[in-house]
Formats: structure tokens, sequence, C-alpha cells
């Protein structure tokens, strides 16, 4: 991504410089750094109260509550994981805060999420060796089932309401902000829907080893 942005920079400078517009390059560069600082002080805005309101619903044990909920949830999803291990709470949450549009917030969540797999696989890897499979042992890292599901789960991520979007139409004056949220949630809903298929065939495949 560095190359690649760094390119398409230098090509934009360049080509400014050999077209005689290179004043104009100029003035964009300015106008849109200004743009950005402005961008970013109305996110950090909305981001700061959303990310309150997860807090006031975490102090209050409606997190913990709506996490218990998720237990079928997460049952059908990561079949050989339980809901009450470390790495189910972790991904609870990270799947209630990108439910609720906060994905900056899931960061966390789904970093200690993954940790936790990854020390979940390892152990799997040692039980295996104990019983005679040490060949288990000598192959490459890799991501293990969960973390695979987990990831594709979180990318295609379902939104009920997209604060990003919400936040970036009302800063440039749109008139109805919120007219964004029904058709992300068939966006969204559609998109981690065939993201649950395609786990589930190459679980499928895959078996149960």
């Amino acid at each position: 991504m560095t190359y690649l942005w760094g390119s398409m920079l230098l090509l934009g400078i360049l080509y400014g410089g050999l077209t005689g517009n290179l004043q104009e390059v100029t003035e964009a560069v300015v106008s849109s750094a200004e743009e950005a600082v402005s961008l970013y002080i109305a996110m950090a805005g909305i981001t700061a109260m959303w990310t309150g309101i997860m807090k006031i619903a975490e102090n209050t044990g409606l997190v913990s509550q709506l996490a218990e909920k998720m237990r079928p949830v997460l049952k059908f999803l990561f079949p050989r994981l339980e809901p009450d291990s470390p790495a189910g709470h972790y991904i609870s949450l990270n799947f209630l805060s990108n439910l609720f549009g906060i994905s900056w917030a899931s960061t966390s969540a789904g970093l200690s999420a993954m940790k936790e797999l990854a020390v979940l696989e390892e152990k799997r890897k040692k039980e295996k060796t104990a019983q005679g499979k040490g060949e288990q042992l000598r192959t490459p890292p890799a991501a293990s089932r969960e973390m695979c599901t987990f990831l594709i789960i979180n990318v295609s991520s379902l939104q009920l309401i997209p604060v990003n979007i919400i936040a970036c139409r009302a800063k440039y004056g749109s008139v109805n902000p919120t007219a964004v949220v029904g058709p992300a949630i068939l966006a969204t809903a559609v998109s981690t829907a065939v993201a649950v298929i395609f786990c589930k065939i190459m679980d499928h495949r895959k078996g149960d080893s």
C-alpha cells in the first residue's frame, strides 16, 4: 500500500507539472489536507458519542446480556468453540460493536479474539502431539478454521447503524443523512449471509480434521 499510494501521488504531481497545472495540484493538496482535518474532527465527535453509549451499555450489563443471547449464533458459526471461552467473549463484543456500526471500537476486541483463537489452536496441536500425531507440529503456522471464519464474518460486518456513512453524509450537508440505513442493512445482511454460507461450505469440505 505504501508503494501504491506513493506512486499515485508522484504520478499526480508529475502529470500536473507536465500539463502546466502544478498550481492546481498544490491548491488541491492544501484544500484536501484542510478538509481531512475537518472531517476527522467531525468523526471524532460522533465516535466519542457512540463509544460512550457502548461504555454505558457495558457498565449497566447490557452488553453482557446481549453477548449471552449470541451463544446460539456462536455455536452455529464456531461449532468447535466453547461460547464461554475468552475467545467467545471477545468475538461477541466484536460482533456487537460491528452490529451497531462502531467498527473502530471493535478493533481491540477483534485483536484479543484472534490472540485467544491462536492460543486455542496451539493447545489443540499439543493435544494431537500427545496422541501420537507429532507431524501436526511440523506444518507451517496457519490460521485455524475459527480464525478464518471470524475474519470473514468480521469483514462482511452486518450493521444496523452505519455510523461512518451517516457522519460523512451529515458533514457534507446531506438533507437526510440517515437515508442510507435501510440500504446499508440490506447490503450488509446479504454480504454476511454469503460469508456464512461460504464458511459453512468450506468447513464441510474440510471435514472435522
